[in-house]
Order: C-alpha cells, then sequence, then structure tokens
C-alpha cells in the first residue's frame, strides 16, 4: 500500500514532537485552542486510526463509536507506544478491501456509506495533518521556542506547492 510510508512519516513527526513534552505540558489546557490540549488532540487523531484497524476486518467501520481512551491524552508514554502500536498493526495491512463507513448524524438513523480501506486510510492521514497543524499552534503556547519539524501539520501537497514556488523564484 502506497500510503504506508506517508503515515509512517506522519507519525515519525508526531513522535518527535510529543516525546520532548512532559505529561503536564502534553495535557495542559491551551487558552488558545478554546481549553482543548495537545494530548486530547493526539489521542483523538490516533483513536481513528485504531477504530479504522479494528473495524476493516470485519469490513464496517463507525469513527462515531471508537473508544475513548482518556489516559492517551495525558500520558505521552502511553501515546508514544500506541503509535507503535499502531505503525506494527498497520504492517500487516497489505491490501485494499471494500468497507462500509457508518455515520451517525442523528438518533434515528446512521448513514451508510461504500469506502475502502485505502480511502480511509487517505481521510485518516489527512485528519492526523489537521489535528498536527493545531497542535503545533499550541505548541507555540505551551513550550515556546520547542523546534517542531519543518512540515509538521502541512499537508503534503502545500509541501510540494511551496518546494516547486521557491524553485521558480
Amino acid at each position: 500500500m502506497r500510503i504506508k510510508p506517508a503515515i509512517q512519516n506522519t507519525f515519525d513527526q508526531l513522535l518527535q514532537v510529543i516525546e520532548p513534552l512532559t505529561n503536564e505540558e502534553y495535557s495542559r489546557s491551551s487558552a488558545i485552542l478554546n481549553k482543548s490540549t495537545i494530548g486530547q488532540h493526539v489521542r483523538h487523531t490516533l483513536e481513528f486510526f485504531k477504530c479504522l484497524l479494528e473495524g476493516y476486518p470485519t469490513g464496517l467501520v463507525n469513527y462515531d463509536l471508537r473508544k475513548r481512551d482518556l489516559f492517551l491524552e495525558s500520558n505521552t508514554l502511553e501515546a508514544i507506544n500506541e503509535i507503535k502500536k499502531l505503525l506494527a498493526e498497520m504492517d500487516g495491512v497489505s491490501k485494499n478491501c471494500d468497507l462500509t463507513l457508518e455515520q451517525n448524524y442523528d438518533e434515528e438513523e446512521s448513514l451508510k456509506v461504500k469506502s475502502n480501506l485505502e480511502r480511509e486510510l487517505v481521510y485518516n492521514l489527512e485528519h492526523a495533518v489537521h489535528h498536527m497543524a493545531i497542535i503545533r499552534i499550541a505548541i507555540q503556547e505551551i513550550k515556546p521556542g520547542m523546534k517542531v519539524p519543518d512540515g509538521f501539520g502541512v499537508a503534503s501537497s502545500t509541501l510540494r506547492y511551496r518546494s516547486s514556488y521557491s524553485q521558480k523564484a
């Protein structure tokens, strides 16, 4: 699966950012982010991947029903271990398969949409980058001066555009 190296790179960047954080920094409320924490954004991101990897063998994925592990949002070591575990699980995924994505927008009936594993991995990767951009903002408030990877929280298409634009200038 061609998406796996991009996921590996994104998780490597996430590891680089959360490893130097103390649990207190990781779980400190950010005023600029309406009181959310870096840990909450990491937990949310990882749980989407976990939900997908748990659901794909059955052919049904429902992100609304993911298990929320509050320990992941307060403990950096737990998050680091979860990232490594998810990467190991992804090593065992080698082929695309059809999925049904189920969303609950109201209480009466869920919406079911045809999808596939690669499409959901792409979605999860883009979703992770979005939350990493938010984490980058929180880092500026919570740990000013901390160096984050240049492409952290930036879409790959934006990085390619910036690279081609700077080469032309």
